[in-house]
């Protein structure tokens, strides 16, 4: 079952868009006067930054706010706070936090490296540049192989000898959350990027899941005759390719174009060519079921 790339038209043309969940992007705008004084309240915070980055032509800028000021009180979002909680003064060290966070969002920094996290589905993976950062749609690419397996009709005493190869695994998020949801499953993930095969083993360790999952750094368009002689044949194989024609990443949003790993979005001048290398391979990495 050759995921990713069956469902691949439904993904093309989103992968890219700013979303609320998302929430990507911050405009750097020269220094930032925002005085750092005791005095303010988390609402007010939340205000005086969400009006700053509005200013600054920051997307979505409350929701920027939000999310920042969240990550340093300890919580997911501000949902959870009370209205006493909202009127809470601020410590110093809270604010010298949340000025210097902010100021990387003015940066055009990504949300997910500023806060260094990012909830995926049901787990919890932590972020950092330049590795790619997991995209709402890639959740929904999750919920369509655990279908499609449910669909196939694969016993659960069949489920310890299910296998399968992610190729371009970056921050691990599509590989571990399988891993999470399948918990007889095994897999190997395999990255061109030694920074992505990294924060994939940090995220596997940490999530617990590192002793069902191999991580290596392959190139698959350069080392696909190791991969073929080294990977067994597998029951799945799941890739979220780089499709991008190289000359469009010159136009991509400055918070993609800085930050984020090229090389997880060039795909080559038709933007075709790790997308045919893997359909290429395709018949010799799966099983005869597969």
């Amino acid at each position: 079952m050759l995921f990713r790339l069956k469902n691949f038209g439904r993904f093309l043309h989103q992968r890219n868009s700013v979303v609320s969940r998302q929430v990507s992007t911050a405009c750097g705008v020269g220094d930032v006067t925002l005085p750092i004084s005791t005095g303010f309240t988390v609402e007010q915070a939340l205000t005086k930054w969400g009006a700053r980055f509005q200013v600054a032509g920051v997307p979505e800028p409350h929701l920027s706010s939000e999310y920042i000021i969240s990550h340093v009180l300890g919580h997911k979002t501000l949902n959870s706070l009370s209205r006493k909680g909202l009127t809470q003064m601020l410590s110093q060290a809270q604010l010298d936090r949340i000025w210097k966070l902010c100021h990387k969002r003015l940066t055009r920094m990504p949300v997910q490296y500023v806060i260094e996290e990012w909830d995926f589905r049901d787990i919890t993976l932590k972020m950092k540049p330049p590795v790619f950062i997991p995209r709402p749609e890639t959740e929904e690419l999750v919920g369509l192989i655990l279908a499609d397996l449910k669909d196939c009709g694969i016993a659960s005493e069949d489920m310890d000898t299910l296998s399968f190869l992610e190729v371009g695994c970056g921050s691990g998020a599509i590989s571990l959350s399988l891993l999470h949801s399948l918990t007889q499953v095994r897999g190997m993930a395999l990255d061109q990027s030694a920074e992505a095969v990294a924060l994939t083993r940090e995220n596997a360790l940490s999530l617990g899941l590192h002793d069902r999952l191999k991580v290596s750094q392959v190139d698959v368009m350069r080392d696909a005759d190791w991969l073929l002689r080294t990977c067994n044949p597998v029951e799945v194989l799941v890739s979220n390719p780089p499709y991008l024609f190289t000359e469009d990443l010159d136009s991509l949003e400055p918070e993609v174009k800085r930050f984020e790993d090229h090389a997880a979005l060039d795909g080559g001048e038709e933007g075709m060519c790790v997308i045919d290398q893997i359909l290429a391979l395709a018949p010799r990495l799966l099983t005869d079921n597969g």
